[in-house]
């Protein structure tokens, strides 16, 4: 049974970083391989004008080290693109890691090799690596996706998405710019370009709830305060919903009354940040306590869009606040007052097709010198039925998972022994903080290949079964929220043809990592494991 490594990394965000490192302090051999030409991931290829993380800094970092969060310093409350680089850039030379990972080398396809439970990893580069195992840190949010926009092609100008923008950045004095689509990125673009840009056009299907980010310089001691508490803080991040030690009031507003429900909503008004939706307990749980925080919102958008049309135009109505994941901006409203700004809604006037010199819609040409397709990505399985996985009997994961993904706990799927999936389809994921949702994965993974070694164990493989009341129980977490009353990418709603189902667990992390470790204190019930003993038996059969 010859391979090149024990394990097979694919990618080199923060994911693929810490599983590398945590794979190699347990003797694993391996190799990561990494399409871009350093260390970074999304924050990697994401460098658009104002990306930023909607994250705090001081959550969003590492927390199972002690020298790397008090070794690195945070200079803001929400970290912006070029900070967050390099901060994964100094944590892979702090931690020694570059010298296992190949640079500008995408994985194509990895195929199961039944006689010796080994998979077969194609590179871009023509080569060829055995390993024992596949963990895959292809990114949740790293797929992009633009529709299919009737001549597309032709269009004579240039064209941008956020998700691969040039390193060297892109000049917009004076031209006329299109932006399609005010998820996260658009909405953290669209101030930025209105700043350089001739005129702007944003091209709107849905509109965003966003609120301020209220950004601001990090103080010498609360930076001092985070350093001497990590321990503490890491360990109770660990036992939390989220992922964060949110400052939750517990409160109903439903069973709040005026005026105390307004003052404690424009106090996380002024707070600002996504955790304004942890202002009152049941928000995300009750349609009628939703409205009433969708409202005071409303009521903020029209305080600020001075035309009414415009305002109405930018305003969510037919949605749960936080049924779609929450935006947080910069100045997104206040732009819409600039003379060189306006919004076109998808809805009444939508695209009929992109021509040479721009954006028709059905009432009439937009002529634009640049469209930025800030259309979003197929989010969770893209970046993973993008790789050719084949498994048992040659059946590839795109075909296995063409009517829904269908995973257990989020870490392993049926047919495909020996592949994990960090951070993927039917795990807490994006819904927690992602730093956190990452090194559970890492450690539960990492924990079970060593468990499997000292066993003896060569191939564990998700049952179908298993994988049946997951799915369940992910669809009965989402159930019980409003994000099931929302057409998003949190069901894979934004992309055409795709299955809808829920794609992560609603359940919270604490309760999720629960899971995972009683699944493995009980030998990985759930699973078949299977020893070099036993295949040795079957080939002599």
């Amino acid at each position: 049974m010859n391979r090149d490594v024990d394990v097979v990394v694919i990618g080199a965000g923060f994911a693929g970083l810490y599983a590398l490192h945590a794979l190699r302090e347990q003797g694993f051999t391996v190799a990561t391989f990494e399409a871009g030409t350093s260390v970074g991931g999304t924050w990697f290829w994401n460098r658009y004008p104002g990306a930023r993380c909607d994250v705090e800094s001081l959550d969003y970092q590492y927390s199972f080290s002690e020298e790397l969060a008090t070794e690195w310093t945070w200079t803001e409350r929400y970290a912006p693109q070029p900070e967050i680089l390099a901060y994964a850039e100094w944590v892979a030379d702090r931690l020694d890691l570059r010298r296992h990972i190949t640079f500008e080398t995408r994985v194509d396809g990895a195929r199961f090799d039944e006689e010796s439970s080994t998979w077969r990893v194609s590179t871009s580069d023509g080569a060829v690596t055995t390993a024992r195992f596949v963990v895959t840190a292809a990114g949740s949010i790293s797929a992009t996706s633009v529709p299919p926009f009737a001549g597309a092609e032709s269009f004579r100008g240039e064209t941008y998405h956020p998700g691969r923008w040039p390193a060297e950045g892109v000049d917009f004095t004076g031209k006329r710019v299109a932006v399609i689509g005010v998820g996260s990125s658009g909405v953290q673009l669209i101030p930025h370009l209105a700043d350089a840009a001739g005129h702007l056009t944003v091209f709107q299907r849905t509109p965003a709830y966003t609120v301020p980010a209220r950004n601001r310089a990090l103080c010498a001691d609360e930076i001092t305060l985070a350093k001497k508490n990590h321990a503490v803080l890491a360990e109770q991040k660990r036992r939390t919903f989220s992922g964060i030690n949110l400052p939750m009031t517990g409160d109903a507003i439903l069973a709040t009354p005026e005026p105390k429900r307004t003052t404690v909503l424009e106090q996380a008004w002024k707070l600002g940040g996504n955790l304004f939706l942890t202002a009152f307990s049941d928000v995300q749980l009750d349609l009628d306590a939703n409205e009433l925080m969708a409202a005071f919102v409303r009521d903020k958008i029209a305080a600020v869009v001075d035309d009414p049309a415009t305002a109405r135009a930018l305003t969510p109505t037919d949605y749960p606040i936080g049924g779609k994941r929450i935006v947080t901006d910069t100045d997104f409203y206040a732009t819409f007052n600039r003379p060189n700004t306006d919004v076109v809604s998808l809805r009444e006037d939508p695209i009929v097709e992109i021509v040479p010199t721009g954006v028709r819609t059905e009432s009439g040409l937009h002529e634009v010198d640049v469209i930025v397709y800030a259309t979003g990505y197929d989010n969770l399985t893209g970046a993973l039925t993008r790789i050719d996985f084949r498994g048992r009997d040659g059946v590839s994961l795109k075909d296995s998972w063409a009517d829904g993904a269908h995973t257990y706990l989020g870490l392993a799927t049926s047919g495909f022994p020996n592949l994990f999936t960090i951070t993927g389809p039917q795990s807490p994921s994006v819904l927690v903080n992602m730093f956190a949702a990452i090194e559970q994965h890492v450690e539960w993974i990492v924990r079970c290949l060593t468990d499997l070694r000292e066993s003896g164990v060569v191939e564990i493989e998700a049952l179908p079964e298993s994988e049946r009341q997951w799915g369940e129980q992910v669809e009965a977490a989402m159930a019980m929220t409003l994000y099931s009353k929302t057409n998003s990418w949190y069901r894979g709603a934004n992309i055409a043809g795709k299955t809808q189902q829920a794609l992560m667990y609603c359940g919270g992390l604490v309760d999720y990592r629960d899971r995972c470790d009683d699944v493995a204190a009980d030998g990985y019930r759930g699973f078949v494991l299977t020893d070099a003993a036993a295949l040795t038996e079957e080939e002599v059969a």
